[in-house]
C-alpha cells in the first residue's frame, strides 16, 4: 500500500533545498551545475533552492548553507548532485553538513540519496544515446549491428563502478545493441583508450560512445578527443558521440523525487509477496504456473491434451533426437531479444532447453540448424 508523499509545494516557509556538487576547475561544469537549481526554481517558484560545491568552484557548500539560513530556513534537505555513491557522496559531503549543523543549534539538515540508477536516469541516458543515433525510438533488432560503449567516471569504490556496469547492461538490453562494454575515465579499468582498442576487435562498423556524466569538463573533453582520435585512425568504422546528461528533463524529475524521498524519510520495506501482488494488479506480469505447483497424480492430467498439442516436431523437421514438449515442469518467459545474433540462438543444436525453442522463428531455426551439426545427448531440462 502506497503512503502519502510530501511534495516540494507542501514545504513550509522555513524549509529549503541544497544541491551538493563536487566542483570542477572547468567553468562549464560549474555553469551547468547551476542549471539544476535553476530548473528546480522554475518548476517550484516558491521553493528555496541553493547549490554548493566541495572544492574548486564557488559557492562552496558552507556558503550555500549560509544563504539558506539567511532566508530563515531551519530545515534543510540536502541531496548529492552525483550519479553514484562514491567517496564524495558517502563521506565528504555528509562531513561538511554535519560540521555545519553542529555549529548552528536549531538547524536541522537531512541528507538524501545520490541520483543512482533511478528509472528516470536510465531514461535520460537512453534519450542521449538515441539522440546520437538520430532516432527517437527503436524496434527490436534495429541496433544489433551497433556496439555501445558506456563511459563511467571511475572510482576506488567498487560498488559505484559496478553500478556503471549495470547501467551498461540496462541500456544495452533496453535498446537492443549488438554488444556493449563499460569503460572508465577515472581510476578504474578498462580505461577509455584501452576499451576502445578492444572494441575495434569485435568487428562492429558502428560504435556509440556514451559518457554517463552530469556535466562537461576536462574528462568529457578527453573522452570525446580520444573517440575522435580512434575514429580518425579507423575511417571504416562510424563512431557516434552521445551527449552527457546535463539538465535533461528526466534528470530534474529524479532530483525532485530524491528531495521528496529525503523529506519523507526511508520508504517502508516491501516484501516480495507485496511487490508481486501490486505488480499483478497493475498488469505488469504474466504468471506461468509451471514451476512448483502440486499436481495430484491420482487425478487426470488436465494439461496432457494442451501439452500434446503444444509439442513441437523439431525432431522430424530438423534432425533433433528429442521432442520439445513443455511437460517437464517449467517454462521461460518470452524474451524480446530471443533472435539476438549473440544470444540464445547460438545454443540451438547444442542441447539448449527446449522451452526456448518455441520462441524462435522458423527462419532463425533454419539458419542455425543448417550451419552447425547437432550435438548428441539430452537437454538439461529433460534429465
Amino acid at each position: 500500500m502506497s503512503r502519502t508523499k510530501n511534495t516540494l509545494e507542501q514545504l513550509p516557509e522555513n524549509a529549503g533545498v541544497l544541491i551538493c556538487g563536487h566542483g570542477s576547475r572547468a567553468k562549464i561544469a560549474e555553469e551547468e551545475f547551476s542549471l539544476l537549481a535553476k530548473a528546480l526554481r522554475e518548476r517550484h517558484p516558491k521553493l528555496k533552492v541553493e547549490y554548493g560545491f566541495l572544492e574548486y568552484s564557488a559557492p562552496n557548500i558552507h556558503m550555500a548553507l549560509d544563504r539558506l539560513v539567511e532566508q530563515g530556513v531551519k530545515n534543510i534537505y540536502a541531496v548529492p548532485g552525483m550519479l553514484f555513491a562514491a567517496t564524495h557522496a558517502q563521506n565528504d559531503i555528509p562531513s561538511v553538513l554535519t560540521t555545519y549543523q553542529d555549529k548552528h543549534p536549531g538547524l536541522k539538515i537531512e541528507y538524501g540519496r545520490e541520483l543512482g540508477l533511478h528509472p528516470k536516469m536510465i531514461e535520460a541516458f537512453q534519450t542521449r544515446i538515441l539522440e546520437a543515433l538520430g532516432l527517437d525510438h527503436v524496434h527490436t533488432g534495429d541496433l544489433y549491428d551497433t556496439m555501445l560503449v558506456v563511459v563511467g567516471r571511475g572510482t576506488s569504490v567498487t560498488d559505484a563502478n559496478a553500478d556503471a556496469a549495470k547501467l551498461t547492461r540496462l541500456a544495452c538490453e533496453n535498446l537492443g545493441f549488438g554488444w556493449a562494454q563499460t569503460v572508465y575515465a577515472g581510476v578504474s579499468f578498462p580505461s577509455v583508450g584501452r576499451g576502445l582498442e578492444m572494441a575495434l576487435k569485435l568487428g562492429f562498423k558502428k560504435i556509440v560512445v556514451a559518457p554517463y556524466f552530469l556535466f562537461g569538463g576536462k574528462l568529457i573533453d578527453r573522452i570525446y578527443a580520444y573517440t575522435d582520435k580512434v575514429a580518425a585512425e579507423n575511417p571504416d568504422i562510424e563512431f557516434l558521440k552521445a551527449g552527457y546528461l546535463r539538465d535533461q528533463a528526466h534528470v530534474i524529475d529524479t532530483f525532485t523525487q530524491r528531495i521528496e524521498e529525503t523529506i519523507d524519510g526511508p520508504a517502508p520495506a516491501i516484501t516480495l509477496m507485496q511487490s508481486f501482488k501490486e505488480r499483478l494488479e497493475r498488469g505488469e506480469i504474466d504468471v506461468h504456473h509451471h514451476h512448483a505447483e502440486f499436481k495430484d497424480k491420482s487425478l487426470p492430467d488436465e494439461s496432457a491434451t494442451s501439452n500434446k498439442a503444444a509439442e513441437h516436431s523439431h525432431g522430424k523437421k530438423h534432425g533433433h533426437s528429442h521432442s520439445h514438449s513443455h511437460s517437464h515442469g517449467h517454462s521461460h518467459a518470452p524474451y524480446k531479444h530471443i533472435g539476438h545474433p549473440h544470444g540464445p540462438r547460438t545454443m540451438i543444436n547444442e542441447n539448449v532447453c527446449c522451452c526456448f525453442m518455441g520462441q524462435f522463428t522458423q527462419d532463425i531455426l533454419d539458419e542455425e540448424l543448417n550451419s552447425k551439426p547437432l550435438l548428441g545427448g539430452i537437454p538439461s531440462c529433460k534429465r
